[in-house]
């Protein structure tokens, strides 16, 4: 098996747009050699605990209404492209992140990280709810098959908090400073959405050098 690691931000566009096509060339292949580990990094790693409205949010991060609108405008766009209805506007707030990448840490723990990644996706982009309310949390990790009762009670506390801190600031020190980033075998770095047809060229790869080796 071949490892590929994958650093994402629940809130980011670009990373639900990159595992969406990433998606499509695994059920192409599913044969496919990899084994997914999903990391975390902060868009915003100074968001205040309890987000920001998003307007607010989005006028600061890009310099005003106008330019705001321009560049979600590329991403919806984007997104139809691959046949995502993002419900841009249903999102009121920008939330702090390091609770989501907590439940995506104790997923990896009982195999089920796949199934909560796409839940926050469709938590935020789709139902536009607030992934960093802990109650929301609670209901995205019980709808993906984890105890919601147990990560509740661990949301409540700073168990692994550092941890992702720390994840994060590791990531920024390799070079990191986008997502979505890809990391192949521990050497090969995808940066960027990548279209289905480069990651089955990558895995048809993969595939002969294991059948020749």
């Amino acid at each position: 098996m071949v490892k590929l690691d994958i650093f994402s931000d629940p809130i980011c566009p670009w990373c639900l747009i990159g595992k969406t096509q990433l998606d499509r060339a695994l059920a192409q292949r599913p044969d496919h050699p990899f084994t997914i580990v999903w990391h975390p990094f902060q868009l915003n790693p100074d968001m205040p605990a309890e987000g920001m409205d998003r307007r607010d949010y989005l006028e600061t991060k890009f310099g005003g209404r106008d330019k705001a609108v321009q560049v979600y405008s590329q991403i919806d766009a984007a997104a139809r492209a691959v046949g995502l209805d993002l419900n841009l506007e249903g999102i009121k707030r920008t939330p702090n992140t390091r609770n989501a990448h907590r439940l995506i840490l104790w997923a990896e723990m009982e195999g089920m990280q796949g199934a909560v990644v796409d839940a926050l996706f469709t938590a935020y982009f789709m139902d536009g709810r607030d992934i960093g309310d802990l109650d929301v949390l609670a209901d995205v990790a019980d709808m993906s098959g984890l105890d919601a009762a147990v990560v509740r009670r661990l949301l409540s506390g700073d168990s692994d908090l550092q941890e992702i801190v720390d994840r994060d600031a590791t990531a920024r020190a390799m070079g990191l400073t986008s997502v979505p980033t890809f990391i192949v075998a521990g050497q090969h770095a995808v940066p960027g959405a990548q279209p289905t047809e480069l990651w089955l060229k990558v895995i048809d790869e993969l595939t002969s050098a294991d059948q020749n080796a």
